[in-house]
């Protein structure tokens, strides 16, 4: 099951929607939601993302959060390491060979370093595009 196929299903079971129902609603078959759901299906198009937003009156946060489990919903992901050192590559195959066996409390602990990693890495690649451009950074410091 995906990230946003587990939210699909848990709206629909809250607001007591079935499956069926939901797939006329958004003009999509039954058995696409089901594989969508299931994992079955590659990440749901931005389209669908706000139909689905819209019949179950998510706005804000909701929404933002539904999008942004979309994008991680793919669930045949390929990663790239061409030009990455021996190390990152080692890791990609590493975590492809064991993700299936991992517990999910080590699945959460890996996920928290990736968003710790991912918040400091912000700032230094802000800093990193100002030096590229020049006097940019000279006025955002003024």
């Amino acid at each position: 099951m995906t990230p946003f196929g587990a939210r699909l299903r848990a709206l629909r079971a809250d607001r007591g929607v079935t499956l069926k129902h939901l797939a006329e609603a958004l003009q999509v078959s039954a058995a696409y939601l089901s594989a969508l759901e299931h994992g079955k299906r590659g990440a749901p198009s931005v389209g669908l993302v706000h139909q689905v937003n819209e019949y179950f009156g998510l706005i804000w946060d909701e929404a933002d959060d539904l999008s942004r489990l979309a994008r991680l919903s793919n669930p045949r992901v390929t990663v790239n390491t061409a030009g990455l050192t021996p190390e990152q590559t080692a890791l990609a195959n590493r975590l492809a060979q064991v993700i299936h066996r991992l517990p999910p409390e080590t699945v959460a602990a890996l996920h928290a370093v990736l968003d710790t990693t991912a918040q400091r890495l912000k700032p230094r690649l802000r800093r990193a595009a100002l030096s590229r451009s020049p006097g940019l950074a000279d006025r955002t410091t003024r």
